[in-house]
């Protein structure tokens, strides 16, 4: 469908919420995704769609490729550090947990209110599709491969996404050091809250929000920077977040729709 929106007219975009134009490399799309692309020829004037790293390219796309919710809470956790040299090489573990409606809509018998109540479960082991995602763009803001072990988790609840980071640390850090980090890197975002000692991200602070929130400690015994990440799956993981685009694209403000308060201050 996206060749012929983009045909109807130079001024047309399109959003995608869907993984299609979220990969630069058609081969690897392919191979998590196990179908044959559609357009691979538009991959590459798309842009991937999360305005804290892309902003400037967003503001004269024709296509976004509007990110996953585990992405994004996973890549704006990253981001900070990874940009600032603080992360060795070696394997980034991300151990997520997300409300059923990320799951989708389509029914399904352990998606079932009896099967999920009062239930904690893995999905997706080893092979999960926002794998390569993640990895696509965290290579990108480092600037060399990064490997991810990402394991996401279903939580008897409706809505909401929490993010546990684990990063093998460059050197030490003191735990003011890495707000500073946070606090320096996204100065200006409005979606984005990263939170000072001694306060940490909970899913109750950003539900029905386009809010992400953060915070990163360091631990010294064994060497590994811990970032929480907190969203709402439905509005910065994937609803908000287009909007979020739409206002980027069009020269709208860009939290044009995107100030409800949320259910907690």
């Amino acid at each position: 469908m996206v060749p012929e929106f983009l045909r109807q007219g130079s001024k047309r975009a399109v959003i995608d919420l869907g993984a299609d134009f979220r990969f630069r490399r058609v081969e690897i799309y392919e191979e998590w995704y196990k179908v044959t692309h559609a357009a691979p020829s538009l991959l590459v004037e798309a842009v991937y769609g999360l305005p804290e790293l892309y902003r400037e390219e967003i503001k004269t796309a024709r296509i976004v490729g509007n990110p996953g919710c585990y992405p994004t809470a996973s890549l704006l956790g990253m981001a900070p550090l990874l940009k600032a040299g603080v992360v060795k090489e070696g394997p980034v573990i991300v151990d997520a947990k997300s409300g059923v409606s990320g799951a989708g809509r389509s029914p399904k018998a352990d998606l079932q209110y009896a099967e999920m109540d009062a239930n904690f479960r893995a999905y997706g082991l080893v092979r999960h599709r926002h794998t390569p995602e993640i990895e696509e763009e965290a290579g990108r803001v480092a600037g060399r491969e990064v490997r991810v072990v990402f394991t996401p988790h279903l939580v008897p609840v409706s809505r909401g996404l929490f993010a546990t980071i684990h990063l093998p640390a460059a050197r030490a850090l003191s735990d003011a050091e890495l707000f500073h980090i946070y606090r320096d890197f996204y100065a200006g975002e409005p979606f984005v809250v990263p939170l000072p000692e001694p306060f940490l991200p909970q899913t109750k602070g950003v539900l029905f929000t386009n809010r992400c929130q953060l915070a990163a400690r360091f631990d010294p015994r064994t060497g590994q920077i811990i970032v929480l990440s907190a969203l709402d799956n439905l509005v910065k993981g994937a609803a908000g977040q287009a909007v979020q685009n739409m206002n980027i694209l069009y020269g709208f403000d860009e939290t044009l729709g995107l100030t409800a308060p949320g259910i907690w201050p």
